[in-house]
């Protein structure tokens, strides 16, 4: 057998994952023959095969492996647990490894089993009477709104990773997206889900229920737990009526304050048809157009704030735009909006989403940055980057905001570059990073003095677990630990993450 850890040595650059202190060593030879004879050729030891799923996608974080399986069933996916649980050892699930926190990495020491999910990928059922389609975790989330179109349905989650992410993953991160504003969020668009537990047991809750009174929703302890407390192995979604027609627009505001005042107003004319509405700074447009020069401004001259709004119509495209118009000369009377433009086209409206979608990647070309995927009261967004702006500007001179997101449901990307002129890989930007801890802490106090959320949609994986921990208080983390305990009572399960 090639041993992860002996093939590995040190991992090579970024943040190792801290490893378990005091976990009893695991027979990784034993375990990896047992696991041989399970799945065969689908559990992997070779150095070149598990690289790639020993590190994040940001490559912040590296472990070791005694290899990686890959089941083909939940029961496939229960005898690899049981294994695992027999020998002692950790298991890490995977989906699509294009989380942000680094909560799909094993750690450091070397005797965990990373569990990928990848081939459970078939769409077992679509019931366009209830609704509903059935699918293993493993589905990518582009392949389950393919399967809802096919229908004559829509899957409304929708991110910018949805090519190579999986629902296993957008589940267990309760992922967002540009839609929660009308749809909501993993959490809302799940009936129901086919899990294993650390016992090795396959519970079946695949009802597509809408109601169901009988006890405890076990449901929502998996949602949003990182792989922490069991391994989703398939899932019943929503899905919904298409709309007749989607209508695109970009406007041009003052300040957030004003984007937050243009939601209000576009709420109240355009009720739940909005479904999508993304505010992102002038220096997010700027990187866009600076790295991906065949985009196009939208203006002729800048703007001190972007708002991008979706209206979805059941009715035609024509009253779409006719009520968006509207919308956007009241709000232009008002004060609101400095200048507006409606996508007369598809391929208009694709070019308007890109300006939006393009800015993590021009902002990853333009160096190491740091991240915050904050969720604050809507009411108080406007007074978090206000206040926050300055405590940076006067702590860190020279740092660049890079603010967007989806201001609908007020989950903001406060996202912090370097001054300008930082090239990456300079001594500058290293300059930059070693701050990262005391960034980090002013925006997160700031978040919580304006009664917000340290993650939003992101997770906490590794990257905020402990600073979870000077957030949340002693009877939150003392009721987390309990369930924990309870489900998961020898700590096997995606070790080192949220806890």
């Amino acid at each position: 057998m090639n041993d992860m850890m002996a093939s590995h040595g040190a991992p090579p650059t970024g943040s190792p994952v801290a490893s378990a202190a005091g976990r009893p060593p695991v027979d990784r030879e034993a375990l990896a023959g047992a696991l041989r004879a399970l799945l065969g050729p689908r559990f992997m030891t070779e150095a070149s095969d598990v690289e790639p799923y020993l590190v994040d996608w940001r490559r912040r974080y590296f472990g070791r492996a005694i290899g990686v399986a890959s089941p083909q069933s939940a029961d496939e996916a229960a005898q690899v647990v049981r294994l695992c649980v027999a020998h002692g050892a950790p298991v890490v699930p995977q989906g699509g490894n294009t989380g942000l926190s680094g909560g799909a990495t094993p750690d450091d020491q070397g005797d965990a089993v990373v569990v990928s999910l990848r081939r459970m990928n078939r769409i077992r059922a679509v019931d366009p009477v209830n609704d509903t389609v059935t699918v293993e975790a493993g589905v990518l989330l582009a392949e389950v709104q393919r399967a809802a179109a096919d229908a004559g349905r829509l899957f409304p989650l929708s991110l910018a990773a949805e090519g190579s992410c999986t629902v296993g993953g957008n589940l267990a991160t309760n992922a967002g997206g540009v839609q929660v504003l009308r749809y909501g969020n993993a959490r809302e668009l799940c009936l129901g889900l086919e899990v294993v537990t650390p016992t090795g047991e396959v519970w079946d809750g695949l009802r597509g229920l809408r109601k169901d009174n009988t006890g405890y929703d076990l449901r929502d302890l998996f949602i949003g737990a990182e792989g922490t407390l069991g391994l989703i192995t398939a899932a019943t979604l929503k899905m919904f009526p298409r709309p007749a027609a989607q209508v695109t627009a970009l406007a041009a505001v003052g300040s957030p304050r004003d984007g937050v005042e243009l939601l209000a107003l576009a709420k109240a004319a355009l009720g739940p048809t909005l479904t999508a509405f993304e505010l992102f700074s002038p220096l997010c447009l700027s990187l866009v157009l600076k790295h991906f020069p065949t985009e196009q401004a939208p203006f002729g001259e800048p703007h001190p704030q972007y708002v991008l709004l979706e209206c979805s119509d059941a009715e035609s495209e024509a009253h779409a735009r006719e009520r968006f118009e509207t919308l956007l000369a009241d709000a232009i009377d008002a004060g609101l909006v400095r200048d507006a433009a409606v996508a007369a086209s598809v391929a208009q409206s694709r070019a308007l989403w890109r300006l939006r979608e393009l800015i993590s990647e021009a902002q990853a070309h333009e160096g190491k940055n740091i991240k915050h995927d904050v969720a604050l009261p809507i009411s108080e967004i406007a007074n978090f980057v206000e206040a926050t702006d300055r405590l940076l500007a006067d702590r860190f001179p020279g740092v660049r905001m890079v603010t967007f997101g989806h201001l609908g449901d007020g989950n903001l990307h406060y996202n912090v570059s370097p001054p300008e002129g930082a090239a990456p890989g300079s001594a500058d930007q290293d300059a930059f990073l070693a701050l990262q801890p005391a960034i980090n802490e002013v925006v997160h106090d700031s978040v919580v003095a304006h009664r917000g959320s340290i993650s939003a949609e992101h997770g906490l994986g590794q990257l905020r677990r402990d600073e979870n921990r000077r957030y949340k208080s002693s009877v939150e983390m003392g009721m987390m630990r309990a369930i924990k305990s309870a489900l998961d009572p020898k700590g096997l399960f995606n070790p080192g993450k949220v806890l």
